[in-house]
């Protein structure tokens, strides 16, 4: 099958001579900007890439797709050298040129990932024009969790979410283009990303109905888990899968993990350059690092995430995952969601 990621154990060898070559220059190299969620740039790892490379590492931790954007536009990039991102997020970022192309051959861990990882041209959204832009790193499926005393049996469809005997019992993500997905699922759209004209109106009266339900939002996983054992929630959509799961356990909560007959929205989140860097070297080499055994291990032990190099323990294979897609309009999304979120009636939130 054909790859774009250079599987050839000569290919492997001229990466490694090159970062050989360039570990020198790393090693007076200013500071590495990095933009992150949190989890993926632990003090102890990064650490370590500095001792290594003799460089300091600054780290920026973000807790939505909308905060990125924003601190990735302020200054067109200029602040960061190389940022994590999803794959439905990546294009945007190539098209307004915020993202800079990827030299596989600097990054010769990519051989260590499992195959459908390591085949980015089959993977939609980390390919333009023949020039891979992003590298993937972990992912989450976007499960339910349920309490597993209020919620009996475990819940197998989106469409729990607006059950009315769970109202003030849901937390929800909030995340204004995965909660349009799923009001599209929950309505047997076809395609979640592409609502057609027509279908607005329901979306955004299945949202409200949606809001109804809720006892509060998130962003953070740690404020989820913090929500929902101080409010006993009964179900939340979980953004971050069974990083949840594990956080929620952890604390003495007794819950269940269940993936929607619909199928799971899933992220597959990855590491892009920014344009505007001062140092691609070191980033790349960053990059490389984190896909080294240690790093994604800790992804799966500390995080509860999955990381590109191994198979997941906890997903069945029945079990539906429907990767994020780039959606038709993420400005219209967040403006309307921004006027569901406060509360506001069908017609105002369609109104021009």
């Amino acid at each position: 099958m054909s790859t774009l990621y250079p599987l050839l154990p000569t290919v492997r060898r001229f990466g490694l001579f090159l970062l050989a070559i360039l570990l020198p220059v790393l090693a007076c190299a200013d500071t590495l900007r990095v933009l992150s969620w949190p989890g993926y740039a632990d003090a102890d790892l990064v650490k370590i890439f500095e001792t290594r490379t003799g460089s300091q590492v600054s780290v920026t931790f973000i807790d939505s797709d909308e905060a990125l954007w924003e601190r990735m536009q302020r200054h067109q990039g200029r602040d960061f050298d190389v940022f994590a991102v999803n794959t439905a997020e990546l294009q945007r970022y190539i098209a307004a040129h915020l993202a800079a192309t990827i030299n596989i051959t600097l990054i010769p861990n990519t051989a260590r990932q499992l195959p459908r990882f390591r085949q980015v041209n089959t993977i939609n959204g980390l390919v333009h024009q023949g020039q891979v832009f992003g590298v993937p790193y972990t992912y989450a499926e976007m499960g339910l969790i349920y309490d597993r005393q209020q919620v009996k049996p475990p819940p197998n469809s989106v469409t729990a979410l607006w059950d009315p005997k769970y109202r003030g019992k849901v937390l929800l993500y909030n995340g204004s283009t995965h909660i349009f997905s799923l009001a599209a699922q929950a309505l047997g759209n076809s395609n979640p990303f592409k609502l057609a004209d027509s279908q607005w109106p329901a979306a955004v009266n299945q949202l409200i109905a949606l809001r109804r339900n809720a006892l509060g939002f998130y962003t953070q996983p740690d404020e989820s888990v913090t929500l929902f054992r101080q409010n006993h929630a009964a179900l939340m959509l979980a953004n971050y899968g069974s990083q949840q799961v594990q956080l929620l356990r952890a604390a003495g909560a007794d819950v269940g993990y269940a993936i929607p007959k619909e199928g799971a929205l899933a992220w597959l989140d990855t590491w892009a350059l920014s344009s505007q860097s001062k140092n691609q070297a070191l980033a790349h080499a960053w990059i490389n690092y984190l896909l080294e055994p240690e790093p994604s291990q800790a992804l799966e032990m500390r995080q509860g995430l999955a990381n590109t190099l191994t198979e997941p323990s906890y997903l069945h294979p029945k079990d539906r995952i429907v990767w994020l897609e780039p959606v038709e309009n993420s400005e219209r999304r967040q403006q309307l969601w921004e006027r569901i979120y406060s509360g506001d009636r069908a017609a105002r939130v369609l109104a021009p």
